[in-house]
């Protein structure tokens, strides 16, 4: 009775609560966006006193004592975090854009993007994502950690159909790290489920916040026979929903028979009349790309293969392929998708 009580509370003044919230967000977005200001605004001040001589080391760090001393109810002026106020300001100060999403996170978070994110492409990627997902730092410096950008960048041509044109974003990629994973080198299909289940947050972390979790092993019924698709997610950006079907093995044409029967059930009996048709990705150990091409060149469903890895990627590697990918695409038009991503959306 007491728990009916409060539900039908919860109902009855769940309005007001959704507009407390909001306010109070609303609140917290336009005190960062001031703070943010006044953070470029000094830094702006100190590298035109810096350029001009007037001020050096010593006076930076004589201004940071007397805040401590004159002003100690003002925190974030240490001679470190003053330094950082410069470097903010003659980080974007040639680019509007970007001055602009800076002022949309917290300033931990540009201080690590600032600081990590080393061309303007990149800042304004780890920018836009920080802002849409409200990242942690945690959570952001595992972005970067995991080489998201870079992953993205070249991530295979057929992922241009979820590239989000507003945000630059993609809601799928062709490759995952999944280095959060406890499970062992030679794993069965089932423990890589369960440590996917054990370990959600991150694995939503590294898909997506856009991605909503609504069940393992989901039950299909065709007919009079039961099936059940490894993982179901509901993803927001899409408008869909998203089965994953794990392969321990390398992708085979065979996997994506399967994964197209669960789509077209999902479509039949699941999907709401306001969702877009469900979309498919095979989450496997490995895949010949030539082998991919071949298996989703007739397909008609919306369907994706990724590989996962179970460490993170070398940063060396995905830089030369991301230039080697930018330099054919400057040279030839057989990537026009990697053109394309870096002309529009940047």
């Amino acid at each position: 009775m007491a728990e009916d009580i409060a539900a039908n509370k919860h109902t009855e003044y769940g309005e007001i609560i959704s507009i407390i919230e909001r306010a109070r967000e609303n609140a917290f977005h336009a005190v960062n966006y001031e703070l943010i200001s006044m953070y470029w605004d000094i830094g702006q001040y100190i590298s035109e006193k810096v350029k001009n001589n007037s001020w050096g080391k010593s006076v930076v760090s004589d201004f940071a004592r007397f805040m401590q001393t004159e002003r100690p109810d003002i925190r974030g002026f240490s001679s470190s975090n003053i330094w950082r106020m410069k470097q903010f300001y003659e980080t974007y100060q040639n680019n509007e854009k970007l001055a602009t999403l800076s002022r949309e996170i917290n300033w931990s978070n540009n201080i690590i993007i600032m600081s990590r994110a080393k061309s303007q492409e990149s800042q304004e990627f780890y920018l836009l994502l920080a802002s849409k997902n409200n990242y942690s730092v945690r959570e952001l410096e595992r972005q970067i950690d995991s080489m998201l950008f870079e992953r993205t960048m070249i991530s295979d041509e057929r992922n241009k159909l979820f590239i989000a044109k507003s945000t630059g974003l993609t809601a799928l990629r062709d490759s995952y790290v999944l280095e959060f994973l406890d499970v062992s080198e030679y794993h069965k299909e089932s423990e890589l489920r369960e440590s996917i289940i054990g370990n959600l947050r991150d694995f939503i972390l590294e898909f997506g916040k856009d991605f909503t979790f609504i069940g393992e092993e989901y039950r299909i019924q065709v007919g009079n026979e039961d099936f059940h698709i490894d993982l179901l997610f509901y993803n927001r950006e899409l408008s869909c929903l998203v089965a994953i079907e794990l392969k321990v093995g390398k992708f085979k044409p065979e996997h994506l028979g399967q994964l197209q029967f669960y789509l077209e059930a999902l479509d039949r009996d699941v999907r709401k009349p306001n969702e877009n048709p469900s979309v498919g990705l095979i989450l496997c150990a490995g895949k010949d790309d030539t082998v991919v091409e071949y298996a989703l060149s007739r397909s008609l469903s919306p369907a994706l293969v990724a590989d996962y890895q179970l460490h993170l990627p070398k940063k060396a590697l995905l830089e030369n392929k991301l230039r080697e990918l930018r330099e054919l695409a400057e040279t030839s038009d057989i990537d026009d998708s990697i053109k394309e991503i870096n002309e529009e959306n940047y």
